[in-house]
């Protein structure tokens, strides 16, 4: 698997991943109906990524947290590929989103909004050292039903030695 900035030229290969996520509505909160031009820019203003081996296996992006006082920590958003699932994907996604984040000179990453039904990306946030340090109940609503959404934080000053 290698592991490579997004490039023009990207945005159906991008496209293909977001569209079955976005359009489940179970672990992103925006609008499942979204269009794919608003998509994939919401996608590709951040620092954008892609994994492939040969095929594309999954994407995610990189960004400040929030602007001004709030852009020593970075937050960011991962999709892996339908039928890359449990392969490890997100994983080393994950890994090289720390390494790179550290060396674009961020503190911390910050998960703002984790669906706490998606219990999969939990459970590898927490082996990657991530704590929730937040929790808001019912703050996400899918076919019907309310689901907490987590705050989960992790410190990257470990990420900078390694680097």
């Amino acid at each position: 698997m290698t592991i490579r900035p997004a490039r023009p030229g990207d945005e159906e290969m991008i496209w293909a991943m977001l569209e079955p996520v976005f359009r489940a509505g179970e672990t992103y909160a925006v609008d499942p109906a979204i269009r794919r031009e608003d998509a994939l820019a919401y996608w590709l203003a951040a620092e954008a990524f892609i994994a492939e081996g040969p095929d594309p296996l999954g994407t995610f992006y990189i960004q400040p947290n929030r602007p001004g006082g709030g852009a020593h920590y970075c937050n960011c958003g991962f999709v892996t590929a339908p039928g890359a699932e449990r392969r490890g994907v997100a994983r080393a996604m994950l890994a090289h989103a720390l390494r790179t984040a550290a060396q674009m000179g961020y503190d911390g990453m910050v998960f703002n909004f984790v669906v706490a039904t998606n219990t999969r990306a939990i459970a590898l946030w927490e082996r990657a050292g991530f704590t929730t340090v937040g929790r808001v109940p019912g703050a996400f609503r899918a076919g019907g039903r309310d689901a907490d959404a987590l705050v989960m934080f992790r410190s990257l000053s470990d990420q900078a030695s390694a680097s």
